[in-house]
């Protein structure tokens, strides 16, 4: 999960490394470095901790006359955060430097062979096994090298690599780790992710699994890494624009991908529904009518803030399509006993694309020949390329470690699915589908109409309750989800102790907890268990604890029993309430953060794509 950055052409090279690293730091951020090639000689600048420090260290260095280089932000797997175990990492000569996503499994192994042969190792990383694998196997022709190197190579791995003898090209390659290539006449970039990338080109090669590229101001060559055999493939045209990317004037990447949700729920479901007939339109998931009729199960797969998304969705397929679901952590889904088939529907769901168990589980799923139809946001991204159909979110870039916006495009595209199984197999009828597209349709408008009121009433509970050291939210049916995505948001940014929890069972071990410095932030639609969550909201304050509302504007009697509320509109149908209510909670968990003094956008020991088990 760490960041990669490489550019050839003729512009200088210091400031555009140094710029894609920059929109690349949310991979990770415990260490840094560039090398580049200027007048013959390898120059490799490295430093502990975040891209300020590597710039420090080069200062007067950004008009250096050179226009070949690689760069990487790290976030550490093998060997602690220091300069020594910073990327990149060169081989015995100093003439060659690597930079590395991925895990190498069988490092030790080559580690070991490699230092009998009589190479010598300065660090303790995986990554420095490539330099010196390559090194081995290195005499003229560098993308022979490689791939030579990579044949005895075993894991996960995207990398680049430099040799002073070889100043005008870049070799790269990839294996179950994102690399992406940009194109403009006479420049070549790689990076990572594609918001390195954006402010220079929006013409992509998304490097496939088992392939070599050879950049170069001449252009981009592709081969198959086994056969060698040259690849065509055109590029993509991508259309987001460099501002995306940006901050947008707002304190925070975070802060400003809430505000831009409405956008990103009215993108996703844009071109994919009729409102005039109700009607849903996804031909991306390849699956034919018969098969879903067919259809006995539904797994949705995944990690965190979308396993959550998933728990929702699970509510609303069951209601609309009749079909049992389960939705599975993707790191448990991989170690159990499989019970699938080809009548079970997999759906992955993934902001990044590249989320290491998420892929392994779907690639389980595919080999006992289940459907599988992901959830996505990042175009040609390994998951989206393995799966039999994708739904893409239509999110953009989301800097911010801490999901927001991406949450709410993945509830988007399942409820989209679900309304779309419920149709195929006939359990929805006309009017419904309608009526339920219509309330989709509305969210946008009633987030943009009310976000401006949810931040200034989070921002006053920051104020009162940025000290407390625990927190725990509540909610029954659709809200239950909500509570957990709430409760994991303060974590990730706060870190504050807080648990999500259903509300009915609460009686069995939380209320334990609760007491006069216990705030519990309880949702409380009007919707059919709203008696249910206020008979809890009261077993909270016979016990003095702190209640904070979510509630729908209106409701004067939540206000009677609880101490603090945030309104939320009433949507056309009590399903869209998801929609809705994750958005205070955000807020809240930001402003909190923000009082608490916490590095928002990049949160401690957290990466924004885990594509590392």
């Amino acid at each position: 999960m760490c960041g990669i950055v490489g550019y050839v052409g003729h512009r200088r090279v210091i400031p555009i490394l140094m710029e894609g690293l920059k929109r690349l730091e949310y991979r990770g951020y415990d260490s840094a470095g560039i090398a580049w090639i200027r007048d013959g000689k390898l120059v490799l600048k490295r430093s502990q901790g975040k891209l300020g420090e590597l710039n420090r260290l080069l200062n007067g260095l950004m008009d250096t006359r050179s226009h070949i280089g690689l760069g990487h932000t790290r976030w550490a797997t093998h060997g602690e955060p220091s300069e020594t175990n910073a990327h990149p990492h060169t081989d015995c000569t100093g003439d060659l430097v690597v930079v590395h996503n991925g895990i190498i499994e069988n490092y030790y192994s080559l580690r070991e062979k490699l230092k009998a042969e009589g190479h010598r190792f300065k660090s303790e990383t995986d990554t420095e096994v490539l330099a010196h694998l390559v090194e081995k196997y290195l005499r003229t022709d560098l993308a022979q090298a490689v791939r030579e190197a990579l044949e005895e190579v075993e894991g996960a791995y995207a990398m680049a690599v430099l040799w002073k003898k070889n100043g005008d090209q870049i070799v790269a390659a990839r294996k179950q780790s994102p690399l992406v290539l940009g194109l403009l006449e006479g420049e070549s970039f790689l990076a990572s992710d594609i918001p390195a990338l954006l402010p220079y080109t929006k013409d992509l090669l998304f490097l496939e699994d088992g392939e070599i590229a050879i950049l170069s101001g001449q252009g981009i060559e592709i081969r198959n890494l086994e056969t060698f055999e040259p690849v065509a493939r055109a590029p993509r045209s991508i259309s987001w624009d460099a501002s995306m990317a940006e901050k947008a004037g707002h304190k925070h990447f975070m802060l400003k991908e809430i505000y831009e949700q409405p956008q990103a729920i009215l993108n996703t479901f844009r071109g994919r529904v009729v409102p005039e007939t109700g009607e849903i339109d996804l031909p991306e998931i390849r699956l034919s009518e018969d098969r879903i009729r067919n259809l006995t199960r539904v797994v949705l797969l995944a990690c965190g803030t979308s396993w959550h998304a998933g728990l929702v969705a699970k509510y609303w397929i069951e209601k609309w399509a009749g079909i049992p679901v389960e939705v599975d952590l993707a790191s448990e889904f991989r170690y159990r006993h499989l019970l699938l088939d080809p009548t079970v529907l997999t759906v992955p769901v993934s902001q990044s694309g590249e989320t290491a168990d998420t892929l392994a589980g779907l690639r389980m799923a595919k080999e006992l020949e289940s459907p599988v139809v992901s959830i996505c946001n990042v175009l040609g991204s390994t998951i989206t390329r393995e799966s039999d159909g994708t739904i893409y979110t239509h999110a953009g870039p989301e800097i911010g470690v801490a999901s927001t916006k991406a949450f709410t495009s993945q509830l988007t595209a399942l409820y989209l699915l679900a309304l779309y199984l419920g149709r195929v197999r006939g359990r929805l009828q006309k009017q419904e589908m309608k009526d339920l597209v219509s309330a989709l349709i509305q969210v946008p408008a009633l987030i943009q109409d009310d976000i401006a009121g949810w931040h200034e009433a989070a921002a006053s509970l920051a104020d009162i309750f940025y000290r407390n050291t625990d927190f725990l939210y509540l909610g029954r049916d659709l809200q239950f989800p909500i509570a957990l995505e709430g409760a994991l948001k303060l974590k990730e940014i706060s870190y504050i102790h807080a648990e999500g929890y259903a509300a009915g069972e609460m009686k069995h071990g939380p209320i334990a907890l609760i007491d006069r410095d216990m705030p519990v932030v309880a949702l409380a639609p009007r919707d059919h268990v709203y008696q249910k969550i206020l008979s809890n909201i009261e077993e909270v304050r016979s016990r003095r604890g702190i209640v904070v509302g979510v509630g729908e504007k209106g409701d004067k009697g939540l206000a009677k029993i609880t101490r603090h509320v945030i309104y939320c509109p009433r949507p056309q149908a009590p399903e869209i309430n998801p929609f809705l209510y994750v958005i205070p909670l955000q807020l809240l968990a930001y402003e909190i953060a923000v009082a608490r003094g916490c590095d928002v956008d990049q949160p401690r020991n957290l990466a924004k794509s885990v594509t590392v088990e």
